[in-house]
C-alpha cells in the first residue's frame, strides 16, 4: 500500500479526493485504507462543530454533520443499507434476494432501514456533540469503516462477481487485524476506554446476522460492506449512550 491507494481509497469513498479510474489490480489495496479515510472523512465532518459552529443548537450540529456525512460519501453506505434492508426484509430465496438488490428502485423496508440509521446517526450525533464528546464522533467514522473490513474478511470466499470482489480480494487476516487495531487505538485516544470497548462489542455482534445473512444468500457484495459501515458509525454511538 501506498499514498497512491490512499487517494485511490478517498477518490473512491469520498468526495474529499477526486473520482479517478482504479485498475482492477489495485482495488483490492484500497480496502486497507479504510480506517484512515474514515479518520479523515470524520474530521471533515466534526471539525467545524468541534471548533464551535452552531454551538447554541446541538441538533442542527447533529442534522448538518448527518448531512455532510451523505453528501461527501455520496450515499455510498446508505444505498448499500437500503439495498440490503429491502432484500432480505421481502426474500429469503438466494436468487430472488440478489434480484432485489440489484433493483435501483428503494422498496419500503429500504426506505425504514434508512429512517432507523439516519435518525439513529442524528440521535447519537447529537448526544455526542452537546456533551462535547467530538472525539468519539470522529472515531464512530473509523470505527464504521473498520467493521466494513472485519466483515470483508469474513463474507471474501463468498464475493460475487464485481467491484465489490475485487475490493474483498484485499481484506487479508493481516489487513482486517491492523484494521481492527487501528480502530481501538483510535477508539483509547478519542473516546475513552468503556465506549471503545462497548463501541467494539456492538460492532462485532451487528456484524454476525450481516455474516450469517451471506451465507443464507450464498453471497456478499459492495451493498454488505456499506451496511457493515453503517452499522459501526452507530455501534460507536451506542457505545457513548451506553455510559450516559
Amino acid at each position: 500500500m501506498g499514498w497512491q491507494s490512499f487517494l485511490d481509497t478517498l477518490g473512491f469513498l469520498t468526495r474529499l479526493a477526486p473520482a479517478r479510474t482504479i485498475e482492477e489490480e489495485a482495488m483490492g489495496k484500497c480496502i486497507g485504507w479504510m480506517p484512515v479515510v474514515g479518520a479523515v472523512l470524520g474530521a471533515a465532518v466534526v471539525l467545524p462543530f468541534w471548533l464551535g459552529l452552531f454551538s447554541g443548537s446541538p441538533w442542527v450540529q447533529a442534522w448538518l454533520m448527518v448531512g455532510l456525512n451523505v453528501f461527501l460519501t455520496r450515499g455510498l453506505h446508505f444505498d448499500g443499507l437500503s439495498d440490503v434492508c429491502d432484500a432480505v426484509t421481502t426474500h429469503c430465496d438466494p436468487e430472488r434476494f440478489w434480484q432485489v438488490v440489484k433493483d435501483s428502485r428503494s422498496g419500503a423496508f429500504g426506505v425504514v432501514g434508512l429512517i432507523l440509521a439516519l435518525g439513529g446517526q442524528a440521535i447519537l450525533f447529537h448526544e455526542m456533540g452537546a456533551r462535547g464528546a467530538w472525539g468519539t464522533v470522529l472515531w464512530a467514522f473509523i470505527l464504521g469503516r473498520a467493521a466494513g473490513v472485519g466483515l470483508a474478511y469474513r463474507v471474501r470466499h463468498l464475493a460475487r462477481p464485481g467491484l465489490g470482489k475485487l475490493y474483498m480480494d484485499g481484506a487479508s487476516l493481516h489487513v482486517a487485524l491492523i484494521a481492527g487495531a487501528l480502530a481501538t487505538l483510535a477508539g483509547l485516544v478519542l473516546a475513552g476506554f468503556a465506549t471503545t470497548l462497548a463501541g467494539l462489542i456492538l460492532a462485532s455482534l451487528f456484524l454476525v446476522p450481516l455474516y450469517r445473512l451471506a451465507e443464507r444468500v450464498s453471497g456478499a457484495n459492495g451493498d454488505f460492506l456499506g451496511c457493515a459501515v453503517i452499522l459501526g458509525e452507530l455501534a460507536a454511538g451506542l457505545g457513548f449512550a451506553l455510559f450516559l
